[in-house]
């Protein structure tokens, strides 16, 4: 770590293939060297220590966080969680802040808040600032807490994503088959991230329209066995599961449209923004009561995508883009448009960054 610059530790539960890890892969990699020397810590190993390493981002995996943090002794301490209580993961990070606030260092304790949850315990109380990954996190946040939700302490900061490299790799929106009887879902394979309206829309669709594919990442067994029970297995794929950006564009390349679906909601949803960055109308639906709706954030029905509150609404919303090219065409540009906008990875860390700055100018103390 060079000395000069502002030392940043991220702390992460796992380096598995999550849109948090990914999240914080993005932000690791993209902060700017000159000015800031990034680390990465985490209890357990997964495939994005080896990607974090390739960029040159330190990787600390396993041992003592309390050890690593003497070690590289951070100006900023980022950490990925769900916002609840986590007394194990935040009592080191909590004790290093009080340690280097004694002794006049600077130190601050960040955290990307991925579910817009309320922590009340000693960890929650000793952060400096919260970062929600969406307006809907944010404003569910401050009406079930009743805590005002306003900067510095609380702020939007949209997950990242690399719309660059989506814009360069992918087939741009003039280009593609909007037509082509070929649509797509991708999640891990977790029965939390799914909804039945990811599977009861596929008989009526399939009737109407006999030759459409439907290729899905991370099939659960519940899947499996539907399709079979239904007799679908020659309009139904279970794909791989991808991990890089490289990955992703050739799923989305080929497909016409993202069927997205999930009971819990979104509090984010990472991949519908990489699949509208890629030029890709969205299909999904609203999620119950106080359930993660930010997919409505980023789904804008009748601009990015189309919205369905039923399996039948869900058939009609995927047999209409299929039919109607034109305006699935000009849905995807909408989406990528929005992506650039407001998700670039480049803008979004630029952002962090000036957070971070403000942040060690309000804590006192020297560098």
């Amino acid at each position: 770590m060079t000395v000069n610059k502002i030392r940043v530790l991220h702390v992460v539960q796992g380096l598995g293939a999550g849109g948090t890890e990914k999240v914080m892969q993005l932000l690791a990699c993209y902060t700017a060297p000159e000015r800031f020397a990034v680390a990465v810590h985490s209890p357990a190993d997964g495939p994005r220590a080896g990607l974090l390493r390739q960029a040159g981002i330190q990787t600390y995996v396993g041992g003592d966080v309390a050890a690593v943090l003497e070690r590289l002794r951070p100006h900023i301490i980022h950490v990925h969680r769900g916002g609840w209580p986590e007394p194990v993961l935040m009592r080191p990070l909590r004790l290093y802040r009080q340690t280097m606030h004694r002794q006049g260092r600077k130190a601050v304790l960040v955290e990307t808040n991925v579910f817009g949850r309320h922590d009340d315990s000693p960890g929650g109380a000793a952060l400096d600032a919260t970062f929600f990954v969406s307006r809907f996190c944010a404003h569910r946040y401050g009406q079930v807490e009743g805590i005002a939700v306003a900067p510095p302490r609380y702020q939007v900061l949209y997950n990242p994503v690399d719309t660059d490299f989506f814009a360069a790799h992918a087939l741009p929106p003039e280009q593609r088959d909007y037509a082509r009887p070929v649509i797509g879902r991708i999640s891990r394979p977790d029965p939390g991230k799914w909804s039945a309206l990811a599977l009861e829309f596929l008989p009526a669709t399939v009737r109407a329209l006999p030759d459409m594919r439907y290729r899905i990442v991370g099939g659960i067994d519940e899947a499996h066995r539907y399709v079979a029970e239904q007799g679908l297995e020659d309009n139904v794929e279970f794909c791989a599961p991808v991990l890089t950006d490289g990955e992703l564009v050739t799923f989305f390349d080929s497909i016409s449209l993202l069927a997205h679906a999930n009971d819990t909601g979104e509090s984010f949803g990472l991949v519908i923004a990489e699949a509208m960055a890629c030029g890709l109308p969205v299909v999904t639906h609203p999620a119950a009561g106080l359930r993660d709706n930010a997919q409505l954030e980023l789904v804008e029905h009748g601009i990015t995508g189309l919205v369905a509150r039923s399996a039948e609404e869900y058939a009609e919303a995927v047999l209409h883009l299929l039919r109607h090219p034109d305006e699935a065409r000009r849905m995807g540009m909408a989406g990528r448009e929005k992506a650039q906008r407001l998700f670039r990875v480049q803008t979004v860390v630029r952002k962090l960054e000036q957070i971070y700055r403000e942040l060690l100018e309000r804590c006192g103390g020297v560098l």
